[in-house]
């Protein structure tokens, strides 16, 4: 069973100073790796004249990448995705632009930097918890579906999309404890008319 998670709605911005090196981390929700990708082109074309521009990502539960752009190995991605895993955070970017000072850091400096970077900067974010749910569709004739979709958006669930063919299908992100309400309720609604099939596992706002 997947288990809950914190992201971020927007990206957030902090700059933090050590030994005269400026630590500019910004963070952002990325729902893919190339969504974390474009994140960081961006920053990188906007820091190009950086000394480094580091970075990390966590996508879902299993994509774990840190990058040191030039720092000796290990000090820089590394500390930034362990300072978001740490934080219980998944589907976010987080890059730390430095622009170095003069005064050499050392390996552990390093590590402390930029660790601190990303945590100084999620201590300013506001996060939204993200719980375990199912992709649900509710396959429906053409005369009813009017009535659902209008009823699926003004209920709590969260309609994800709409599909017409034969049948009108909706996709609805339902959470895992309530997968056999939101059956009940369509099937109600739809005087038990609805084919209504459970689909892959996703996460929805808590």
């Amino acid at each position: 069973m997947s288990a809950p998670y914190l992201t971020l709605t927007g990206p957030v911005e902090h700059e933090t100073e050590v030994r005269r090196s400026r630590f500019i981390c910004a963070v952002a929700p990325a729902r893919s790796v190339e969504e974390a990708a474009a994140f960081i082109a961006g920053r990188r074309r906007e820091h190009a004249g950086a000394t480094h521009n580091c970075t990390a990502y966590v996508i879902g539960q299993r994509v774990q990448k840190g990058d040191d752009d030039g720092e000796p190995g290990g000090t820089a991605g590394t500390p930034m995705v362990q300072a978001l895993v740490g934080r219980g955070y998944s589907d976010v970017v987080a890059v730390v632009t430095r622009y170095f000072g003069g005064v050499l850091l050392g390996a552990g400096g390093l590590v402390r930097a930029y660790g601190s970077a990303v945590t100084e900067t999620l201590d300013r974010a506001e996060p939204v918890r993200m719980v375990p749910a199912r992709r649900v569709r509710v396959a429906v004739a053409h005369d009813q579906a009017g009535r659902v979709e209008n009823d699926l958006r003004a209920s709590r669930y969260a309609l994800e999309d709409v599909a017409y063919a034969a049948q009108v299908t909706f996709s609805v992100a339902v959470g895992e404890d309530e997968v056999a309400a939101f059956t009940d309720w369509v099937a109600t609604l739809t005087a038990g008319r609805a084919r209504v099939s459970v689909g892959e596992d996703v996460h929805v706002p808590a």
